[in-house]
């Protein structure tokens, strides 16, 4: 009786199996290799129509209740960041906000006004709370802010500039420096 494998095929088999690994290896070094040398998701910006144009309006009520326009904003650049409490990549984003508003709260040159993305008025309200935002937060129950500035979930944030166009979008979370070299960018092209 013969065993099912020939003693004969191992040396070949083995010689397959190593070459199968090598390749995979080499594929998945290639990879990671790739993710590390791109550019990080939180300094992307994306293409959109509304870039160099008019910001669409932003006129809603606030979660204390104020009234906000960002028209009344003009002469600052404005960072709109659409966001929701569930979603962890905004949380990650959170204290990068928190240093940005800060950063500039003094000078007055910019501000953030936040806009809730399919999200419980409760829960925005207990976040808005806990971790003290110091922007207005911009309630959108029917979502067609949302829609006017063509976003597709959160986070997503448009910067506004002095004049009241939309100079960038950015897709993914915002680090403080990144919107620092954006605005620097835009009062260098006399935005």
């Amino acid at each position: 009786m013969t065993s099912p494998i020939d003693a004969r095929d191992l040396p070949t088999r083995r010689r397959t199996g190593v070459w199968v690994a090598v390749v995979i290896a080499t594929v998945m070094v290639a990879f990671v290799a790739v993710l590390a040398t791109r550019p990080s998701a939180a300094d992307r910006q994306a293409e959109s129509p509304l870039l160099g144009r008019p910001a669409p309006a932003l006129i809603g009520t606030a979660v204390d209740g104020s009234k906000v326009d960002v028209s009344s904003l003009r002469g600052k650049f404005v960072l709109v960041n659409f966001f929701a409490t569930w979603c962890v990549p905004c949380l990650q984003e959170h204290p990068e906000l928190v240093r940005f508003a800060q950063r500039h709260q003094a000078s007055g040159d910019a501000t953030v006004v936040g806009v809730v993305f399919n999200d419980s008025m409760s829960s925005v309200r207990k976040y808005v709370s806990d971790k003290g935002v110091i922007w207005p937060v911009v309630s959108d129950p029917g979502g067609n802010i949302a829609f006017d500035y063509g976003v597709r979930g959160p986070p997503e944030s448009f910067l506004i500039d002095r004049a009241g166009n939309v100079v960038s979008k950015i897709i993914g979370t915002v680090r403080a420096d990144a919107l620092d070299r954006l605005i620097s960018q835009a009062k260098a092209r006399g935005l």
